[in-house]
């Protein structure tokens, strides 16, 4: 028995995606996991189908050989595409914005995703964080942080990794309770304070208001609360100070080998893991069986 994102995929269920694959022999990929999402009643909690986690399940089928996916339509990836699109210089101001916190203040968090501003967090990201952009799997929110209606900083939130044994010893998790609650993490892949910006203390006061905002909009998007945080920072680049700044946790580092790892070697560079509990309670609801 196969198991993806901790749920287990019997070969019944392998044969009922190959007949669905042979019954629509001219479904695009993202079609075909729309229609095994409807067959399979595969929902998030706000009703929303789990099209991107089924997109990834069914490219893990098609890679092991379990299944015969047809070709992608789209193979230039979100980075490059991202890339490629010039930012218009008239979008942003550009000019060197240098201030104290309270000078710069009120400040804007818009939740971007699905909204006419999602494609200017991504350009942002694309050209100025130097990791670029990637779409995130599973559930996701992207903000943008205004000053007077100028982009100072853009944030991605999204589903948190499997398994990060750090996190997991930090809190206490065996592995079937994480797996049931794992849905109830953020994590935090992209921060970015736009480069013109020049503010004392706005990194860690920006990680402040957003463990204030974020578990509000994730319960009205998702239908569910969350109760943590976490983060990666390569220390290589960064000591993490704003986000120690603002009371994240040190949790250890994680082993360098990544979730698809078969030779138990690290084959990436090796990231400091910090989280941020959202609730004093987060180990009593995130443990409850």
């Amino acid at each position: 028995m196969l198991r993806y994102r901790g749920r287990p995929i019997t070969a019944a269920e392998v044969a009922q995606i190959r007949a669905l694959i042979a019954a629509h022999p001219g479904l695009s990929r993202r079609a075909l996991s729309v229609k095994l999402c409807e067959l399979w009643q595969w929902r998030q909690p706000n009703g929303v189908l789990r099209d991107m986690v089924c997109r990834g399940l069914l490219l893990t089928l098609h890679r092991a050989g379990e299944i015969a996916l047809p070709p992608a339509r789209v193979t230039v990836s979100t980075v490059r595409v991202a890339r490629q699109c010039p930012l218009l210089l008239d979008e942003v101001e550009t000019t060197p914005l240098r201030a104290t916190l309270s000078e710069l203040r009120p400040l804007e968090f818009r939740q971007v995703r699905r909204t006419p501003q999602e494609s200017l967090c991504h350009r942002l990201l694309a050209r100025y964080h130097y990791l670029g952009y990637t779409r995130p799997v599973g559930e996701h929110l992207k903000y943008l942080v205004f000053a007077r209606e100028r982009p100072i900083a853009c944030f991605v939130w999204s589903s948190a990794p499997r398994h990060l044994g750090p996190r997991d010893r930090f809190i206490g998790w065996p592995p079937e309770i994480r797996r049931r609650h794992l849905h109830l993490i953020a994590y935090n892949p992209r921060f970015l304070i736009l480069p013109w910006v020049q503010v004392p203390h706005l990194a860690s006061h920006l990680l402040g208001r957003m463990a204030t905002i974020l578990m509000g909009d994730w319960q009205r998007v998702y239908g569910h609360p969350i109760y943590f945080l976490e983060t990666f920072v390569d220390p290589t680049r960064f000591r993490g100070t704003c986000y120690r700044a603002a009371n994240w946790i040190v949790l250890g580092r994680t082993t360098g080998r990544g979730k698809w790892d078969l030779t138990h070697r690290p084959n990436r560079s090796i990231k400091d893991v910090l989280g941020y509990p959202l609730t004093p309670h987060f180990r009593q609801v995130l443990t409850e069986g």
